[in-house]
């Protein structure tokens, strides 16, 4: 089971999302770092990830977190779900 990890440094944060590939129900990708950055977040400066879900891999090996929180200033991207439930994205902005 991967440990709950949080990282605060972009390089570091940018480094792991690239190895992290979704399948399964509902939201996927090959590479979460495509996504972030579809999604506005270049320099994330906040990352959070919990959880285990079989149909997450990092670096080719499952399985990988479940939930992703990820954060550039005021934009947050949250990947939720899997592990047999349908993955779903948000994202939100706060005043």
């Amino acid at each position: 089971m991967p440990q709950p990890l949080e990282l605060n440094d972009p390089e570091r944060i940018n480094q792991l999302l690239t190895k992290i590939a979704l399948t399964g129900r509902g939201f996927t990708t090959e590479c979460l770092l495509a996504e972030v950055i579809d999604v506005g977040i270049t320099y994330p400066d906040h990352l959070k990830a919990t959880g285990e879900d079989p149909d997450a891999s990092y670096d080719g090996k499952s399985p990988a977190w479940a939930v992703y929180h990820i954060r550039q200033g005021k934009k947050v991207f949250m990947v939720y779900g899997g592990g047999g439930k349908e993955r779903r994205t948000q994202v939100t902005e706060t005043p």
